[in-house]
């Protein structure tokens, strides 16, 4: 009160508590007053970047990062501060701090910048707007290889699963390029290593998942490009993983998953070849296996609508599993949120076109507006125009 000590933070908040005013409210005057000082005190300043975090006060936040990063001594800590915020789930704090750090980096090719960058695009990445995605994605791809050897497979999936959904196979395909020779010598380079005491930084899947990944998303880019003979043996590729020796709960787990991906990649990869005789055991396995329905039906209608065979007996059967579908929008096992928007556009679009060529219109526009609908909320681009063309093509 005297004015001979710098007033602490939680003394503030006491009297912002006794004053009955809102948390935060003299936050904006502690920095005038308190923190624009000639030399930043970091123990002072560290509690108030948390606590600025805690109520949201972004703006607070924002003008105290920029008193210190006039001193680039402050950078490691920032970025430290940072990684705790990510962490925490405090996105949009984390964001601030990401990007001041970027900002003031002076070594364009210093690992700290490319991690910046990483966790700048993963929080851009939670939005549902594939437009915007894909931007994200370009803004950090020059920054991937830059990173630890282990944050760079991580990365890859990411940006892979992006080209995936937006069937980007051009870009999908160097990005594999990149991922699967990296996952190879990290995996083998373990196995001969593994008497080391030294234990390198751990991926996010086993290292095994990346290669074997690396043959799926192949698959991915083959199905896409029409090249079905081709899709099937990067599947068995993948399918064969009795050179994993490992045998920990969370590799067999992803080891178990890949043969049910395999098996299901299988029948569609026959399927698409015009192997129709493959449908009813195709329908046996998404019996058996209710989580691979969704999918599953969406590759059903697509094939039906390419060989132009009649599935009424089908969608009788999984009905309610589609009326289902159509009323939420919540994680589905291994999928990501934006992959399962991805899969229902799929899903509404060729039911659609099935149901118009059949000349069964009410239905047909039924699904097409909810396509119309969900493509324009998610900003995908691609499907609004194949719904424009299909109503173009049918209805007038």
């Amino acid at each position: 009160m005297s004015g001979n000590r710098v007033m602490a933070l939680n003394q503030l908040d006491r009297i912002t508590s006794v004053m009955e005013l809102p948390e935060g409210y003299f936050y904006e005057q502690y920095i005038q007053e308190y923190l624009n000082e000639a030399s930043p005190n970091w123990r002072r300043i560290r509690p108030f970047l948390y606590r600025c975090a805690e109520l949201d006060k972004l703006d607070c936040l924002r003008q105290t990062v920029g008193l210190l990063l006039d001193n680039l001594v402050y950078a490691p800590i920032l970025f430290e501060t940072a990684e705790d915020f990510f962490h925490n789930n405090q996105d949009q704090a984390a964001a601030i701090l990401y990007t001041c750090v970027a900002e003031s980096e002076t070594r364009q090719h210093s690992e700290r910048l490319a991690m910046c960058h990483y966790r700048l695009f993963l929080l851009q990445i939670k939005s549902d707007d594939q437009t915007h995605n894909l931007h994200a994605a370009t803004q950090f791809e020059p920054y991937v290889e830059r990173l630890d050897e282990a944050d760079q497979l991580d990365a890859l999936k990411q940006l892979a699963n992006i080209y995936r959904s937006l069937r980007e196979w051009d870009r999908l395909e160097q990005t594999i390029d990149k991922m699967e020779p990296l996952a190879q010598a990290l995996y083998f380079q373990n196995r001969r290593n593994r008497a080391d005491r030294h234990s390198p930084k751990k991926t996010g899947r086993p290292l095994f998942f990346y290669i074997a990944y690396s043959h799926l998303l192949r698959a991915c880019v083959s199905e896409g490009r029409g090249d079905y003979k081709s899709a099937l043996q990067y599947t068995y590729a993948y399918a064969d993983l009795s050179w994993v020796k490992e045998t920990d709960e969370d590799t067999l787990h992803w080891k178990r998953l890949f043969k049910e991906w395999a098996e299901a990649n299988t029948y569609l990869n026959k399927l698409f070849s015009g192997d129709l005789e493959i449908l009813p055991y195709y329908v046996t396995y998404l019996e058996k296996n209710p989580n691979e329905i969704f999918l599953g039906l969406s590759n059903i209608m697509e094939a039906a609508n390419r060989f132009n065979f009649n599935v009424d007996d089908i969608l009788a059967k999984f009905d309610e599993h589609i009326k289902s579908y159509m009323e939420r929008n919540q994680e589905i096992d291994q999928y990501t949120d934006r992959m399962i928007n991805d899969h229902i556009l799929y899903l509404l679009y060729e039911l659609s076109y099935y149901y118009l060529t059949k000349k069964a219109n009410s239905h047909g526009l039924k699904y097409l507006l909810e396509c119309v609908t969900r493509s324009f909320i998610t900003k995908n681009k691609s499907y609004l125009t194949k719904c424009m063309m299909l109503l173009v093509s049918r209805c007038v």
